[in-house]
């Protein structure tokens, strides 16, 4: 490592140490990405994150996870542990960026303390590593499956877990247990914590999806209505699960590729990106400045997409029908672009292991330069047909207000941050492949309610012309991938020079590389916040853990607390400025 980076990361520990109480840290640990690690015991964990989150500058809960220890090989020098809690701290301001704290505990007592009373966000992170390690968090207020049906028996992120349906006997239901289905999901206001406020209350629970078109996917909320107003929402997700960070486990580092495009299916390969480049962390691959500016080229092109998705819907669940179909049409020029140097459209599972698939096709710089001279009009035509509607902004202005402090407390990062006036983008503030080198902006607003959301995203859709425009006027020569015997697969062309680079693509692709051992979290500036894959490699060819922290999943718990003292025609507004996709919630 430079040695630039070893007197940052002096400071960072610095700083880390200076927060954290040490008579209550076991031990600090050494990782590859240089993140500030500390194992802290069980009893002290709400005491030491108190204290963090007192210190001022650690101010969001990033993520909360569990890591099942049981089958890992290299932990030599680490306390004992059957499961693992893991603790992302993550600073706005000063000089510590983040820490992570580290809880053992036994597989025959997996309980620990929950913090939702210190951050409001851990409510579902640890109703989450209930639901999928068995991990109890003592106190939490409502500790119940979340990804999972409640029928689920076992706990699936843990190793003696069934992965494949072709492990188990073949799916039947009988009538007592189709009876039992049934009765599981029954509603009960009482069990989802919704109460009578009043004995002259005159309370009506409505169900708001889950097959309903302003929802945005397969998502329901139970409603507890007095009159029009809304006085209690639930969100009920998990319908969308399908095991995405379990089949990490499963397939090898390389062919895990094409499953990262589906989790925010409407990324593309903005999903890729930190996934790779956690693979490459860990496996100490530089990536070529060639690959890394048709990396940042291709993940504003999802980005420019993205949010014209966000844009046509939200409006069109509002009642205006027009722009949409506008807008699709313009998001089908980004396609054709993506087609044309991708081979696919919306899921082209493009990056690889040390840098990209293939070299940008001939005459790509024409296309991409007639885009960039196209859509600005169009935005501007948008900005008159929507932004500047009074219908609109009534329907948006001073709906679904949360400030700076309120988003920090509830994790909530990208566009739904910028827009309450925090001028904070991971492009900028921990740049990554080649970012530093770019020049454009960050759109803020003030108000942070549906309207300036939607402003910012529009914004962003401006910048990212800007930074698309940077890649085609500087885009360098040389190599689209690292020249590295972990970048996976090697340039199919070399594979006819000679045997052993045949075997080595043969082997790579077939069997994966080797990982070394290590750890390594990689966070990225996604369509619709921080993106983050924590990997966890025991010397193999698949990941021992692969942690998905996705900011749809963070953002929609905030929901209840814009939705209460809303109308229902609010509540359509407010979902529809979170900007979410149901695979990105429920993985």
């Amino acid at each position: 490592m430079s040695e630039v980076f070893e007197r940052s990361r002096a400071d960072t520990m610095g700083a880390a140490v200076a927060v954290l109480p040490p008579h209550m840290v076991l031990m600090e640990e050494a990782t590859r990405d240089g993140v500030p690690t500390f194992w802290v015991g069980r009893g002290q964990i709400r005491p030491v994150l108190q204290a963090v989150k007192s210190g001022g500058t650690l101010r969001m809960l990033f993520d909360l996870t569990a890591v099942d220890e049981r089958q890992r090989e290299h932990r030599t020098g680490l306390p004992a542990s059957d499961f693992t809690v893991v603790y992302h701290v993550k600073s706005f301001n000063g000089p510590l960026d983040e820490v992570r704290l580290k809880v053992p505990l036994s597989a025959d007592d997996p309980n620990i303390s929950t913090i939702t009373d210190i951050w409001p966000n851990a409510n579902w992170l640890e109703r989450e590593a209930w639901d999928l390690f068995g991990v109890v968090f003592e106190g939490h207020p409502h500790l119940s499956r979340i990804l999972t049906p409640p029928t689920w028996q076992g706990h699936p992120l843990r190793k003696d877990h069934y992965a494949r349906a072709t492990e188990r006997p073949p799916y039947t239901l009988s009538e007592d247990q189709v009876f039992d289905e049934q009765e599981a999901l029954r509603f009960d206001p009482e069990s989802w914590g919704m109460k009578r406020h009043s004995d002259n209350s005159d309370f009506m629970f409505l169900n708001l999806g889950p097959n309903h078109p302003s929802v945005h996917g397969v998502f329901r909320v139970v409603l507890q209505l007095e009159g029009e107003m809304i006085v209690d929402a639930v969100p009920d997700i998990g319908f969308h699960h399908r095991g995405a960070e379990k089949m990490g486990e499963r397939q090898s580092w390389h062919t895990y590729i094409p499953y990262t495009d589906r989790i925010d299916y409407v990324g593309g390969v903005m999903n890729n990106f930190p996934y790779v480049m956690g693979v490459e962390k860990l496996a100490g691959i530089t990536v070529p400045p060639r690959a890394q500016l048709i990396r940042i080229m291709l993940a504003e092109f999802f980005r420019i997409s993205s949010h014209l998705v966000f844009y046509g819907t939200m409006v069109q669940d509002l009642g205006q029908l027009s722009p949409v179909f506008y807008i699709f049409t313009d998001r089908e020029r980004v396609f054709e672009i993506i087609e044309k140097i991708c081979g696919f459209r919306m899921h082209p599972a493009f990056f690889r292991i040390g840098g990209v698939a293939m070299d940008l096709p001939q005459g790509w710089d024409g296309e991409v330069r007639a885009f960039l001279d196209y859509l600005p009009k169009r935005l501007d035509e948008y900005n008159e047909l929507v932004m500047k509607n009074p219908i609109f902004k009534g329907r948006t202005k001073g709906i679904g207000v949360y400030n700076t402090e309120e988003a920090i407390e509830w994790g909530v990062t990208g566009p739904g941050l910028r827009a309450t006036g925090l001028e904070w983008d991971y492009r900028k503030k921990s740049p990554y492949s080649g970012y530093d080198q770019i020049d454009f902006d960050i759109p803020t607003a003030v108000n942070g309610d549906c309207y300036d959301r939607a402003a910012v995203h529009i914004e962003e859709i401006r910048q990212s012309l800007r930074i698309i425009r940077y890649c085609l006027d500087n885009m360098p020569g040389g190599a689209y991938k690292a020249e590295h015997p972990l970048a996976m697969p090697p340039p199919k062309p070399r594979t006819m020079h000679d045997i052993e680079t045949l075997i080595h693509h043969f082997v790579g692709v077939s069997w994966g590389p080797v990982i070394p051992v290590g750890e390594a979290r990689c966070c990225i500036e996604a369509t619709k916040g921080l993106n983050q894959y924590y990997l966890t490699s025991d010397g193999g060819t698949m990941s021992y853990r692969t942690r998905i922290r996705t900011p749809s999943f963070i953002h929609l718990q905030q929901l209840p607390l814009l939705a209460r003292g809303a109308s229902i025609a609010d509540l359509i507004a407010i979902i529809g400025s979170i900007d979410f996709v149901m695979a990105d919630v429920d993985r």
